[in-house]
């Protein structure tokens, strides 16, 4: 197997990259310093590239990988697609919880999350068709002795053969872009994933346990109705969602949004049991009130936003846009709530003098349900003041409206 990474992979290339992560090498100047070092060392400028390279990409990893990242090697591409550790390690926590003990990582990209399953002590098998890959989850997953890493094509694999072998578990990543040739576009469409959804839903006859990590965007009627489908967020930012079948859907099926923040986990799941390819449940639509509400992308997504809703005691604005609002603002890890000021036309001069009348200089604008542009919209407003607060541009009762509000902590 040759891979673009075989000159830091070399005793020569791992003994400088471990020697150079130990110094500064963060800022342009940092590089730029350890280039000259390297050359005036004799260096070959292919290695000094790569090495510089890898020292780049491990200051990006930290926002995934904490310090792990000081010890992995990574290509562009795949860090990425990499799993961030901490939504990994749920992964990992759903193998172990189903009492899989050899999971099988089909399409493991840089082994994030072949990683998370064996620092539980699984016993793993980690496959992908790109060599970089290959020979970053194999460098990755060095310090674990049952982990194998496996150049090839998943759709070459015999499933019973694997279940024969012993892997009683399956975690899969389908490609869901066309070749950069094409472009490299998004496929919506999960039968021209690659391998399609219905060939990964078709390895449960011989091998129940199968998680498959998918578009968050995907269609609620062609997911299982049988399946834990769960809808992820980091931070407010929706990363990922994943479909778990088998003893893999411990928790019950259906849909289910799962919100990260920090160390701390927070779990919705609907009031009432429905399949995972269950239709939306309309939620009521009433008048703006004194608080508005915006849901977690996870919520948005996995549909929750009724469950959400009766919670809070609260309502949609307009139908479609994911705003609620409510006399009172509940507590919840699964909205940011906003105090509402003031609601006026979507035009720049009627919300620069409402901003001017509250005293508000420093904004940050939010949109749903307009084609304005934030950043435009922001520059066109004359600002004074010295307090904070949120331009909402939405539909309220049909018209286009600008919603001045303040966040509440």
């Amino acid at each position: 197997m040759n891979s673009s990474l075989d000159p830091v992979l070399t005793r020569e290339g791992w003994d400088l990259l471990t020697r150079l992560q130990a110094l500064p090498h963060t800022t342009e100047a940092d590089q730029a310093h350890l280039n000259a070092l390297l050359r005036k060392e004799g260096i070959e400028p292919a290695l000094v590239s790569a090495l510089l390279t890898q020292l780049d990409l491990r200051v990006h990893a930290h926002t995934k990988f904490g310090e792990f990242a000081n010890h992995m090697i990574f290509t562009r591409d795949g860090l990425e697609q990499a799993t961030r550790l901490n939504v990994a390690a749920h992964h990992a926590g759903r193998f172990r919880d189903s009492g899989a003990t050899y999971v099988a990582d089909l399409g493991c990209g840089i082994g994030s999350d072949s990683l998370a399953i064996a620092g539980l002590g699984l016993k793993t098998l980690s496959v992908d068709l790109n060599p970089d890959a290959v020979a970053c989850a194999a460098t990755n997953l060095r310090d674990f002795p049952d982990s194998d890493v496996l150049l090839g094509n998943v759709l070459d694999l015999d499933i019973h053969e694997l279940a024969d072998r012993g892997v009683d578990a399956i975690f899969a990543d389908p490609a869901r872009r066309t070749g950069a040739k094409r472009g490299s576009r998004r496929l919506m469409n999960p039968e021209s994933w690659s391998p399609s959804l219905s060939t990964v839903l078709g390895w449960r006859e011989a091998i129940p346990r199968v998680g498959i990590k998918v578009a968050p965007g995907i269609t609620y009627s062609a997911l299982p109705e049988d399946a834990c489908v769960q809808w992820t967020s980091v931070d407010g930012s929706i990363v990922e969602a994943a479909i778990w079948t088998g003893p893999l859907a411990h928790d019950g099926s259906g849909r289910v949004a799962c919100v990260i923040k920090g160390s701390r986990t927070f779990t919705l799941r609907a009031i009432h049991e429905a399949p995972a390819n269950a239709p939306l449940i309309p939620t009521p639509v009433g008048k703006l009130a004194d608080y508005l509400g915006e849901p977690d992308d996870a919520v948005i997504r996995a549909g929750l936003i009724s469950t959400l809703a009766d919670q809070l005691d609260a309502h949609l604005i307009s139908e479609s846009i994911a705003y609620v609002s409510a006399t009172e603002a509940t507590p919840s890890e699964f909205i940011r709530w906003f105090k509402v000021e003031d609601v006026v036309t979507l035009k720049p001069k009627t919300i620069s003098a409402a901003l001017r009348g509250l005293g508000i200089g420093r904004i940050e604008v939010k949109k749903r349900g307009t084609d304005i542009d934030p950043a435009t919209l922001r520059r066109s407003l004359k600002l004074s003041g010295d307090k904070d607060g949120v331009v909402i541009a939405t539909r309220i009762e049909g018209r286009h409206r600008a919603i001045i509000a303040t966040r509440i902590s």
